[in-house]
């Protein structure tokens, strides 16, 4: 499928999302549906958790502070917004940005793997444990992070990268130099991904 054919799929899918009523409650008191942004054929797609108050108001997921860190971060490994794709498992700002509820996430995840089926990354990279609990369920993200795992979706091995948010490590100082120490390795995992 050609770049601009999965660009229609993913625009396909966020209007089934907005027709289906999925979390009408959410979809209610947010501005819009904040699908994703990014190359629609992208070898690696990163997935937060849900919008914020600025995610809301543009329609593009990762623009506050800790997007502006996501750049630097990309930037470290010589990529930049426009070579990834990026989304969140819940494509509604949740009210006051709390955590997005389970119910949300389980409404959400069937959804969040067709995207992944249309833009079949090399690379999935999960910020944040509310991402990456449904890929690797019973895990701790501070036991795994930074360490590849070859994961089954749909019938298709995918490798899942679980880091931390960038939103954690701009509250938390110590975990900024685990977070880029653990992005170096992204560019390699790439590699070794496209290779098998």
């Amino acid at each position: 499928m050609n770049t601009s054919l999965r660009q229609t799929a993913l625009n396909t899918l966020a209007n089934e999302i907005i027709a289906a009523g999925v979390c009408s409650d959410l979809a209610a008191q947010a501005t819009q549906l904040v699908m994703g942004y990014g190359r629609a054929d992208a070898d690696i797609v990163f997935i937060g958790e849900a919008p914020g108050k600025k995610e809301d108001e543009q329609g593009r997921p990762f623009v506050g502070a800790s997007g502006k860190f996501l750049d630097e971060m990309l930037a470290t490994v010589g990529m930049s917004r426009n070579d990834v794709y990026i989304t969140n498992i819940v494509k509604y700002r949740p009210p006051n940005n709390r955590d997005p509820l389970t119910k949300e996430k389980v409404a959400f995840w069937p959804y969040l793997l067709r995207q992944l089926e249309i833009i079949q990354p090399k690379l999935v990279i999960t910020l944040g444990r509310h991402s990456m609990e449904y890929f690797l369920p019973d895990t701790k993200i501070g036991d795994i992070h930074g360490q590849p795992q070859t994961v089954t979706l749909n019938g298709n091995n995918v490798i899942v990268m679980p880091l931390f948010h960038p939103a954690a490590a701009l509250y938390n100082g110590g975990l900024r130099q685990t977070l880029i120490d653990d992005f170096a390795k992204v560019p390699e995992v790439v590699k070794r991904a496209t290779t098998t």
